[in-house]
C-alpha cells in the first residue's frame, strides 16, 4: 500500500519554531540571561514534540490503519513492526 499522508498543516508550526530558534540565537548573541534562554529552548522543544505527535497521529490514522484494513498480512506486520520500533526508539530518546 503506497498511501502517502501529507503534513502540510505542520509547516506553519515548523515555521514558527524556526522563528523561535532564530530568537534564541539572538538571545545568545545579546548575552541574555541563561534562564530566559533555557525557557525559550524548552518552549521550542515542546513545540517540536507537538509537531512530532501530530505527524505520528496522522501516520497511525492514515498509513497504519490503511495497511491494517488491507489484505496483505505482510504489510500489516510491517506496519506493526514499524510502530513498535518507533515507540522503542522514542523511549530511548526520552
Amino acid at each position: 500500500m503506497n498511501q502517502h499522508t501529507t503534513h502540510e498543516e505542520q509547516l506553519q508550526f515548523l515555521k514558527k519554531i524556526e522563528g523561535q530558534v532564530r530568537g534564541i540565537q539572538r538571545m545568545i548573541e545579546e548575552k541574555q540571561y541563561c534562564v530566559d534562554i533555557m525557557t525559550q529552548i524548552h518552549s521550542v522543544i515542546g513545540a517540536l514534540h507537538r509537531v512530532e505527535s501530530e505527524v505520528f497521529k496522522k501516520h497511525i490514522d492514515g498509513c497504519v490503519v490503511g495497511a491494517l484494513k488491507g489484505k496483505s498480512e505482510a504489510e500489516k506486520q510491517k506496519k506493526i513492526d514499524e510502530i513498535v520500533g518507533l515507540i522503542a526508539r522514542f523511549r530511548k530518546a526520552g
